[in-house]
């Protein structure tokens, strides 16, 4: 199954780092940082927002758990965004070349 997981950052340098070593570790297939996202949320029983940047990981259901401890251990946050969700369907050229990609 394939997935795509999102992690927001707090910064440019971090989530390059953390997309960088996503794909060169072939946990990752590939990694679009989107910028220009603005999150509001609660944290410690206030609401709260930042600037943030958005990561689109692609990558299979077998390296979800390998992908959460990296993010882990290379993120800021105490307690990083890290959710994923089930590609339905897409180009089976895309989605093999992510199951090639990640092996």
């Amino acid at each position: 199954m394939h997935l795509i997981a999102f992690v927001t950052c707090p910064n440019k340098k971090e989530a390059e780092l953390i997309a960088g070593d996503l794909v060169r570790q072939k946990i990752a297939a590939c990694v679009n940082i989107l910028a220009g996202v603005k999150s509001v949320y609660r944290w410690k029983g206030r609401v709260e927002s930042s600037k943030e940047l958005l990561l689109v990981i692609k990558t299979k259901k077998s390296k979800l758990a390998k992908l959460i401890k990296k993010v882990k251990s290379l993120h800021s946050y105490d307690v990083p965004e890290i959710i994923a969700v089930a590609i339905a369907g897409g180009s089976k050229d895309y989605l093999e070349w992510i199951n090639d990609s990640v092996r």
